[in-house]
């Protein structure tokens, strides 16, 4: 039965070969990854069968309306950050259909609820699924529109009201 734990710097080689079956068109270095796990590790994650990691989530605080572009590094976590953004859930197909998708961003909702929004940039068609946790499209500025098109041409950028 696979389980969310925490994610650590050992399960780094499981997410990239994840990440690389998953996000074909979309790659992110491997170091963007381990910054992201460095600078606010409380918001990634990953998904295990035994010691086979079958997904992960990234997840950290921001600017409002300042995502980073695709595999950018970001330095550090601003200290005037007031929107949380969920970077990124990926989860293999033989592991999915079991309720992971929805268990994790529950989870990774309750971290962001110390701030009053959370957003993230939906890709390969998948805003019905955010839908359902109340995400929506927002519309955005020009800047925006370019960094969206850097993830894929179905990129939506969505946000919801915390709790």
């Amino acid at each position: 039965m696979a389980t969310w734990r925490p994610m650590t710097e050992n399960d780094i080689a499981g997410v990239m070969r994840v990440a690389d079956e998953i996000h074909r068109d979309l790659p992110e270095h491997e170091a963007v990854l381990r910054e992201r796990l460095k600078l606010f590790p409380q918001g990634c994650m990953v998904l295990v069968d035994a010691e086979d990691v079958g997904g992960y989530v990234v997840s950290f605080p921001i600017c409002r309306g300042k995502p980073p572009a695709l595999n950018d590094m970001l330095g550090e976590i601003p200290l005037d950050a007031d929107q949380y953004y969920l970077h990124d859930l990926a989860i293999l197909p033989r592991f999915r259909g079991r309720g992971a998708a929805a268990e994790c961003v529950r989870e990774i909702l309750r971290v962001a609820g110390r701030y009053s929004t959370t957003c993230l940039i939906s890709v390969y068609g998948t805003v019905p699924f955010w839908g359902r946790f109340g995400f929506a499209p927002e519309v955005v500025d020009m800047g925006m529109e370019e960094k969206l098109r850097g993830y894929g041409a179905d990129a939506t950028y969505l946000t919801r009201q915390n709790t």
